[in-house]
């Protein structure tokens, strides 16, 4: 039970922000072998991808737009 809410966010403890951010998709960049960074802020609206798009959610089949290069291929940076 909250029993007293700060900010904007009705948030209390720490524990709720944890949560909170349990909940958030991770947004990491993927670098390709060839320099392409992969922003999931950016996603890749020339094939389809929303921004807000995290790496792990990309389809199976996407892959670098700049070479080629499957998901497999990338790296977190």
């Amino acid at each position: 039970m909250l029993r007293q809410r700060h900010g904007n966010h009705g948030l209390s403890r720490t524990s709720d922000i944890r949560q909170l951010n349990k909940r958030r998709p991770i947004m990491d960049k993927y670098e390709c072998p060839c320099g392409y960074v992969y922003d999931p802020a950016e996603g890749d609206y020339e094939h389809g991808i929303e921004a807000g798009t995290a790496f792990a959610d990309l389809p199976d089949d996407w892959v670098c737009p700049k070479c080629g290069a499957e998901k497999e291929h990338f790296y977190k940076v």
